[in-house]
């Protein structure tokens, strides 16, 4: 829509100069900035509010929201998170008018002619993509539902529609769902973000597969990562930069066991976040690693606590509000409190949080820090430190037909009416049908589950005894929304099953060889033990005569020469080689 002084929005702006309005029922802040003029539109969806069948339509949303931009100058992008969508851009106004006009015209009418070719953009993307230090500590937090999804593949791409990405857009990128801000005093003319009506829609409540915390698992990222889920404060941010500071001290500038040694802080949806703490080592050292890592965490909840550290962390935190240009600044972060309903406090009241924030404020964060840890390490356990370990294998197994694999009967799969379980002779993985959250099904009849608690199993026909009907309760238990049909794979990528071992070779003139060998050298062989047999007891106790001790002697080296060729034949019968 155009706007203009009589018919814009009413705006306020508050104390740090921040104006608050609204477009086309869309919230949007507006602070002043020197430069070019940057916005940011964003949307309370994202990767947590899928299922693993459906993982990447949100993502595959903002890729057809985009295209029509093609290779634009501009400065643009877009982003998918765990819990929100960003569309950014960076121009002159009138640019950066035109790129919102154009995401919010195209989420009301995504190009879903483009959706086959956007899919293969995001497989490619997700090839290139490089993982963090702390990739995959969702996935052991969370499973494979809510936060856990980001650390997996986007597996619901094959099965997705138009209709699909078509709904979702109508449901999730919503005006009641949004909030803009830019870099302007003053609204732009001819903005139009019309967008659906909808509702603004909550933050997904997260899942648990940790049975207990604080816990472990074994890694190979080079090193230790830890998370942990605090609710949202002041004080929590702060501890976040003291324990950096700690890690990088003892780790680093005392140990030399690290490069890198931090913790970060962020902000996972409305009243929690994560801290995430992280040190690097080679494999000499990463034992003594964990070893000191621990002991850092151990010095914080303990109360060992600098108030030197917690003064300079104070600074560096007091020193952002220093910025000429603040107002513009603070929108960002301002808006994304603002879509996740977190509350927003004024320079002045942030100000003074961070100024009362105590040693003892600190010291209770480290002790809710480590009763929430999840660690990730290398080489042994930290059973010893009060750690648990995480599960890695199913509790229980299902009572059903048993499939045993044809390379080793050991190994086999339970089918029954509720559920699938892997069994080995060390381990046991189950996945119930009601708590699947993935089955992918191949042309091949290979098919792939995942439970909710991120265990998985594959079954694949070629490598088991199983009849034409043995997973029917399998296709008809689990529930269809967690069911992905799959394209043929490649014929490479299928297991061939184990060959037959080849019948030894049996040659006529080898098995004459073994008679006329053997006989003549069993023969001999028995021969001669029975003479010593006897030349023993005669003699017993008395010295043998010189010409029994040479026949007997004699004996042994001629069995020795018939039998020697014998047994290398029979040893070449029995490998199946003559």
């Amino acid at each position: 829509m155009d706007i203009d002084t009589t018919t814009a929005p009413t705006a306020t702006t508050d104390t740090d100069g921040l104006a608050t309005t609204t477009v086309d029922g869309v919230r949007t802040l507006l602070a002043p900035r020197s430069g070019p003029v940057t916005a940011g539109l964003l949307f309370r969806v994202g990767r947590a509010d899928e299922t693993l069948a459906t993982s990447g339509i949100t993502h595959l949303v903002e890729h057809l929201a985009l295209h029509r931009h093609g290779l634009s100058d501009l400065h643009y992008n877009g982003a998918t998170a765990a819990a929100h969508t960003l569309f950014a851009v960076t121009g002159t106004a009138s640019e950066v008018v035109e790129y919102l006009n154009g995401v919010c015209a195209a989420l009301r009418d995504l190009p879903v002619d483009r959706l086959e070719t956007e899919k293969e953009i995001l497989r490619t993307e997700a090839a290139g993509r490089g993982r963090g230090p702390g990739h995959g500590m969702d996935l052991w937090r969370y499973g494979a539902r809510s936060y856990g999804l980001v650390d997996y593949a986007e597996t619901g791409l094959p099965a997705i529609t138009a209709e699909d990405v078509r709904d979702w857009a109508r449901t999730r990128f919503t005006a009641e769902n949004a909030v803009l801000w830019m870099t302007t005093d003053t609204l732009p003319e001819g903005l139009d973000l019309t967008l659906p009506a909808g509702e603004w829609l909550r933050a997904p409540e997260p899942t648990s597969a940790l049975p207990a915390t604080p816990a472990y698992f074994h890694g190979d990222a080079g090193g230790v990562v830890l998370t942990s889920v605090l609710p949202r404060s002041t004080a929590a941010r702060l501890f976040a930069e003291v324990l950096g500071k700690e890690l990088f001290r003892e780790l680093r500038q005392k140990g030399g066991y690290s490069y890198t040694a931090a913790a970060e802080y962020h902000p996972r949806d409305t009243d929690h976040a994560t801290v995430t703490a992280y040190a690097d080592a080679l494999p000499a050292k990463q034992d003594a690693l964990v070893g000191a890592f621990v002991d850092v965490l151990a010095k914080l909840r303990a109360g060992r606590i600098e108030q030197a550290d917690l003064d300079s962390v104070r600074a560096s935190a007091l020193a952002q509000f220093d910025s000429p240009e603040l107002a513009a600044a603070m929108l960002p972060g301002t808006a994304m409190n603002l879509l996740m309903r977190h509350r927003h406090l004024a320079v002045a009241g942030a100000r003074a949080e961070i100024e009362a924030v105590t040693v003892e404020d600190l010291h209770r964060v480290a002790r809710e820090l480590w009763a929430d840890a999840l660690m990730q390490v290398p080489g042994r356990g930290v059973d010893w430190a009060g750690l648990t370990a995480a599960p890695t294998a199913s509790p229980e197994i299902v009572s059903g037909r048993r499939h045993s694999a044809v390379e080793d009967a050991r190994v086999a799969l339970l089918v029954a009416k509720d559920g699938i379980s892997l069994v080995t002779p060390n381990d046991q993985v189950t996945v119930r049908y009601a708590d699947c959250a993935l089955l992918q099904v191949f042309p091949d009849g290979a098919r792939h589950l995942v439970g909710n608690d991120g265990f998985s199993i594959t079954v694949e026909p070629t490598l088991y005894r199983l009849t034409s009907d043995a997973l029917a309760p399998l296709d008809a238990g689990v529930p269809p929304a967690s069911v992905v049909r799959m394209p043929p794979r490649d014929p490479a990528r299928i297991p061939e099953p184990p060959k037959p071992a080849k019948a030894p070779v049996r040659r006529a003139w080898f098995t004459a060889l073994l008679w006329i060998l053997g006989i003549p050298a069993m023969l001999s062989g028995g021969v001669t033990a029975l003479s010593a047999l006897l030349v023993t007891r005669m003699y017993s106790g008395e010295e043998i005569p010189q010409e029994y001790a040479t026949v007997l002697l004699a004996g042994i080296i001629v069995s020795a020469m018939l039998l020697t060729p014998w047994g290398i034949c029979l040893r070449r019968r029995r490998q199946g080689l003559s």
